[in-house]
């Protein structure tokens, strides 16, 4: 099947950085381009969730926008092109699917995951022998996201629990850590533990309290380990608070709808008619 219309786009994006093209798109480099890649990306991942197929084309367009640009960047300065990246995509989507083009099984979506993972791991053991089996699982991602890799990867390697049971119990294990930290740590007058920046209360120390920040490693700790509840469960944690998130706002919405229909804003409701409101909104949906 040809696909006229990318190869057209190709050749608009090269003429947009040649020597008559546009002087924005002649400065960028890839470094420049980075944040629009990861704000494109994020757009299209709002356009699916809307569930509006023009909306999903329309975004789609943009990361397709970014992925052309930034190898036309490189072919320009020979490094590589939009070919070389296609070609390498795809001899990668057949490496790592061996259950369709080789003689693996993989029944459901989990286990196609779990053997992603396994191909993952085993091109890492064809890497230079100073390398790590993390290196590659970017710094930069959200946090929740590159815990979701670091977490599926080290399990690829055998670093897992051998049930549920198992991660549940690390789980009441870095709870109980995460409460012993709290009660050292010092606090203000309605609970919350003194910020690391110094000087962000009147009174905050001098210098950053280490309880202050063991508060924070250890609830990390438990963030991390529900991480692993979920990928043990097969649930996508990305996804499931995303869910939770856009619940929360629709909910909330709801509420302040409530409240104006009233008279008031959501400011002046007492908690237990934010409570009322909030029940309401729940069991309407």
């Amino acid at each position: 099947m040809a696909h006229a219309e990318f190869d057209k786009f190709v050749d608009t994006i090269a003429r947009l950085r040649g020597p008559a093209g546009c002087p924005w798109n002649r400065a960028q480099t890839h470094a420049s381009l980075g944040d629009y890649l990861i704000e494109e990306a994020y757009e299209a991942v709002d356009a699916i969730e809307s569930g509006d197929p023009g909306h999903i084309r329309e975004e789609l367009g943009d990361v397709l926008l970014q992925v052309v640009l930034q190898s036309q960047v490189a072919a320009d300065a020979g490094e590589f092109d939009i070919d070389d990246v296609c070609a390498g995509i795809d001899a990668k989507m057949i490496r790592r699917h061996p259950h369709v083009f080789g003689d693996w099984d993989a029944s459901n979506a989990n286990e196609v995951a779990e053997l992603w993972e396994q191909v993952k791991l085993s091109e890492k053991k064809a890497a230079p022998r100073d390398a790590h089996l993390l290196d590659d699982v970017p710094t930069h991602f959200p946090a929740l996201l590159q815990a979701q890799k670091i977490s599926r990867r080290a399990a690829a390697a055998g670093f897992e629990w051998d049930t549920l049971d198992g991660v549940w119990e690390k789980v009441a294990e870095e709870r109980a850590e995460l409460e012993v930290a709290y009660a050292d740590a010092p606090k203000t007058p309605d609970g919350k533990v003194l910020p690391k920046d110094p000087g962000a209360y009147e009174s905050a120390p001098a210098e950053v309290d280490p309880r202050v920040a063991a508060v924070e490693m250890e609830f990390g700790d438990l963030l991390f380990a529900l991480v692993n509840v979920a990928r043990k469960m097969g649930v996508d944690a990305e996804s499931a608070l995303r869910a939770s998130n856009a619940k929360f706002r629709r909910r909330f919405s709801a509420v302040e709808d409530q409240a104006r229909a009233e008279g008031r804003t959501v400011e002046e409701l007492s908690l237990d008619q934010m409570d009322a409101y909030w029940n309401r909104a729940k069991e309407a949906e």
